[in-house]
């Protein structure tokens, strides 16, 4: 598992999990963020905010909010 903020942009990634203060959990959770959702990124310029693509829909994440979220790259087995 790697955190979302390693990775590069076009490529795709699997939730594996969620961590952080429960206010930053339910937000996320909110947005669409659940286990084993796929995430694509779009933009990691690796500076400033992350455009991810999830579930049909574009999300900016501040790097230490996608920091709290750990992915399995799609190409990766289980």
């Amino acid at each position: 598992m790697i955190p979302l903020t390693w990775l590069r942009a076009w490529e795709v990634g699997v939730v594996q999990d969620i961590s952080g203060k429960p206010g930053f959990v339910s937000r996320i959770s909110a947005t669409g963020f659940s286990l084993n959702t796929e995430v694509k990124m779009i933009r990691n310029w690796k500076w400033g905010p992350l455009i991810i693509f999830l579930r049909d829909t574009q999300i900016a994440l501040g790097r230490t909010e996608a920091g709290n979220i750990m992915v399995r790259k799609k190409s990766e087995s289980k």
